[in-house]
């Protein structure tokens, strides 16, 4: 394939066999890589194949941007450190929705709408009775998510923005609410009600924590790491789960169905459960003593062990995030005085080895955001199950966002991946004899 320019117009020239050559327009967007638009191949009896989707672009986006090469994270255009250092979640939630960062009205105004939204309907309570108590959290959010259609269906026209901005609010404010439930009714407290005195992070913390026997008192450290830990979640491009929801969103299906999509794609340990995974993993190396030995393990190409929370699918140097999140978990930490934990004296040796390792160092294997993450909800007491339904909760406003931006693209259409069919050719059937028939 070559490529040509036409005054300022740019082409790929490809060849096809016994074709004329086919001209393929080359886009170019705000930054990144240049892209090949090959919708023309279908006409030519052609498509193209890209497993797990690595080189090709489903839709265009004005959401979030993403160097992996660079290690650089923007929602809006803004650094994603500069939005963790210096705006709180809600104020990224604003941006993320409406593409800019709000006024101190704006700001106001949006806050009220989420505060006044954080209730759910009373007759979702009893929805969580029909799960086992020892259900996974995330079996239980599929279901929820999916349900809240059933209780605010008087919005659901996603032809209409005035619906799909209430549906946002209602998805940001309720969610917290949902996921605190999931973990009382794992562990048999009462549901406690959300509180409008308090942050979207403080009444996330007051409604896991606190019991009717006593107040619980919000740590404004603890606090502000999780409101990060949001932030640095709320949106990471066109990942698995949020390809889901555009997917499921791109057949019209209302936005509830399509979190829940979304959420049932995020759970896989690849995504979103990766966080937990890195915990078990520092559970099963179990003591500092014993690190060398997972660590021989990892760099044994014969032994299939792999340490988790190490390295990234997008990014090739060190994980914008996780510089962020590294500086909070250790903050965190000294805010607990923590000492003599197992899973954290471990999780501590494991960071300072690979950013010390030229082994670790030479294949870019830093400590990333699953990493340090999981360490901070471990350490504020999170239990592992909830780590995912964490994620879903802060990704939430990067679904609904992605889902509102492809309802207003007009080149938005149905998905229909095409696939190579390596089965059996074209065969008949046999005919079965009069015989043979009757018996059966």
């Amino acid at each position: 394939m070559d490529s040509a320019e036409k005054g300022e117009e740019k082409f790929a020239i490809l060849q096809l066999p016994g074709k004329e050559p086919l001209r393929l327009p080359i886009i170019k967007g705000t930054m990144g890589p240049e892209v090949i638009d090959i919708r023309a191949l279908g006409k030519q009896g052609y498509f193209t194949y890209d497993p797990g989707f690595v080189s090709t672009a489903a839709c265009s986006s004005r959401i979030t941007f993403i160097d992996g090469a660079k290690g650089v994270l923007l929602y809006r255009g803004y650094p994603i450190d500069q939005l963790a250092d210096r705006c709180n979640y809600l104020r990224v939630c604003y941006l993320l929705l409406n593409g800019e960062l709000p006024s101190k009205e704006q700001y106001q105004e949006f806050e009220g709408q989420i505060i006044h939204h954080t209730l759910v309907h009373e007759q979702i309570h009893s929805l969580y009775q029909a799960y086992r108590r020892d259900s996974h959290p995330m079996a239980v959010m599929c279901g929820i998510a999916g349900a809240l259609s059933a209780f605010y269906h008087d919005n659901l026209d996603i032809y209409d923005p005035e619906h799909r901005y209430s549906t946002a609010i209602r998805l940001i404010a309720k969610m917290p609410t949902l996921a605190a439930m999931s973990y009382k009714y794992s562990i048999g407290h009462p549901f406690v009600y959300p509180r409008n005195d308090l942050s979207y992070a403080g009444n996330f913390l007051h409604m896991m924590f606190s019991t009717p026997c006593e107040e619980y008192e919000v740590n404004p450290v603890i606090e502000k790491a999780l409101d990060k830990i949001f932030i640095l979640h709320a949106d990471h491009e066109q990942n698995a789960s949020t390809s889901s929801v555009r997917l499921a969103g791109s057949s019209g299906a209302n936005p509830y169905a399509c979190i829940a999509a979304g959420i049932a794609s995020l759970w896989g340990p690849a995504h979103g459960g990766a966080n937990e995974a890195c915990l078990r993993m520092l559970g099963q190396i179990g003591t500092v003593d014993r690190i060398p030995e997972f660590i021989a393990r990892a760099k044994d190409k014969n032994d299939p062990f792999r340490l988790s929370g190490f390295g990234h699918r997008v990014y090739k140097t060190y994980d914008p995030r996780a510089r962020v999140m590294r500086e909070t978990c250790h903050e965190v930490l000294n805010e607990l005085h923590i000492k003599n934990h197992p899973v954290l004296d471990v999780a501590t040796e494991l960071e300072r080895i690979a950013l010390s390792d030229p082994y670790f160092i030479e294949r870019n294997l830093y400590p990333n955001v699953d990493f340090y993450s999981g360490i901070i909800l471990n350490a504020i007491g999170i239990p592992t199950s909830m780590f995912t339904v964490i994620f879903a909760l802060a990704r939430t406003v990067g679904w609904i966002s992605h889902w509102t931006e492809m309802q207003e693209m007009p080149e938005s259409r149905i998905g229909r991946p095409r696939q190579i069919y390596i089965g059996k050719p074209l065969r008949a059937v046999k005919k079965q004899s009069k015989k043979t028939s009757n018996k059966q």
